[in-house]
């Protein structure tokens, strides 16, 4: 008989249930539960308002109704204190990833990012202790999200702004980073320091536990830019070598290779997808053109059932508008790429970062009108 060869998640968790022995208590507990894909795999709250947003402006109550409703239906907590209790608890250091990518008119909205904050302080979290965290301060900057961070929040970036070389070390750890034979053109394969995208200091030395918070859109290299992609381009360096030109992408392979390494798959416990204002082609950035009211917000601990369910709505709207599904869709004076990468969502799920098989996820729809 051939000798038992235990999988690469197979040991993976073997490492964390020995890393969780040796933790007491209730951090025991939640370090044996939390992360990618997390207590809940498969399973995805979509919360409806049509009142979540009115003149182009996210509106504060039924922003609040929708996160309780979103967290509590998730968890099945009695409460939305002890929802997030069930995250996160005093001593905790977090990290709450935002998108500004889109710019001012498709980013992370105030009132969201609010009711994130609010939820980690009910739940023991200390204000110094929660990070808003962009990989770029001047994309931070220019969105305006730091006139919306409350008084002892901090928040922190891992390089000044973007550059197509994005080999800047002063932000990462040089001891973690996710290596793939992939260079820009002229660039020395050889070099190990091309072939590796480094990881953000916050994420593997400042921070135990991150709040993912995208943006619902479409990205035309990727096909969308939601839970996933918000990850493995937002935390690490060296990401122009996924997307180059439009004859050179491998975002299909590069995000899930990203999000595949232990410090995400640990740390990552909850994705909350701001689907109120949403894009539909010409992503990621925020072309008022492509841009719909949805009036949607997505909760789950599973990046891939939440990315899965997001494209389908991004193609639900193109089918409306007549526009081929993402899959199809062709370069264009909007999109530089054809057929974009949307198979890094499947990819992903092989590798057990989350549910993929739509007979393995659960859709949980709730309408607060």
């Amino acid at each position: 008989m051939k000798p038992f060869e235990p999988t690469r998640r197979e040991m993976l968790c073997a490492s964390l249930l020995s890393t969780a022995a040796a933790t007491p208590g209730a951090a025991r507990t939640a370090a044996a539960k939390l992360g990618i894909p997390g207590p809940f795999p498969g399973r995805v709250v979509a919360v409806h308002h049509p009142s979540s947003i009115i003149s182009d402006a996210y509106q504060a109550k039924p922003i609040e109704d929708m996160m309780r409703k979103g967290m509590m239906e998730l968890t099945g907590a009695p409460s939305a204190t002890e929802a997030w209790r069930y995250f996160f608890e005093p001593g905790d250091v977090v990290a709450v990833k935002v998108c500004p990518v889109g710019g001012r008119r498709l980013c992370s909205d105030a009132t969201v990012l609010h009711q994130v904050i609010d939820g980690l302080k009910q739940a023991g979290v200390r204000t110094r202790d929660i990070v808003v965290y962009n990989r770029y301060r001047r994309e931070t900057v220019s969105a305006g999200i730091t006139k919306w961070i409350p008084e002892g929040v901090r928040w922190t970036w891992a390089s000044e702004g973007y550059s197509k070389m994005q080999l800047d070390m002063d932000g990462y750890d040089p001891d973690a980073f996710m290596e793939i034979a992939l260079a820009l053109p002229g660039q020395d394969i050889h070099d190990e320091h091309i072939r590796r995208s480094y990881v953000a200091r916050l994420l593997t030395k400042e921070v135990n536990k991150v709040v993912n918070l995208p943006v619902l859109k479409h990205h035309d290299s990727s096909g969308v830019t939601i839970a996933l992609k918000n990850l493995s381009h937002g935390f690490v360096n060296n990401v122009e070598r996924s997307h180059a030109t439009p004859t050179f992408q491998a975002t299909g392979v590069f995000i899930p290779s990203v999000v595949n390494l232990p410090v995400f798959r640990q740390k990552v416990v909850l994705n909350i997808v701001d689907g109120v204002r949403s894009l539909y082609s010409g992503g990621p950035g925020g072309r008022p053109e492509f841009m719909w009211e949805h009036k949607a917000m997505y909760f789950g601990t599973d990046p891939v059932a939440l990315d899965k369910i997001g494209w389908r709505v991004v193609d639900d709207k193109r089918a409306e508008l007549k526009l081929p599904p993402i899959a199809l869709s062709l370069a264009d004076r909007s999109n530089r790429f054809s057929h974009p990468q949307i198979e890094h969502i499947e990819l992903a799920g092989i590798l057990g970062l989350g549910e993929f098989d739509d007979a393995k996820i659960s859709v949980k729809r709730f309408d607060l009108s």
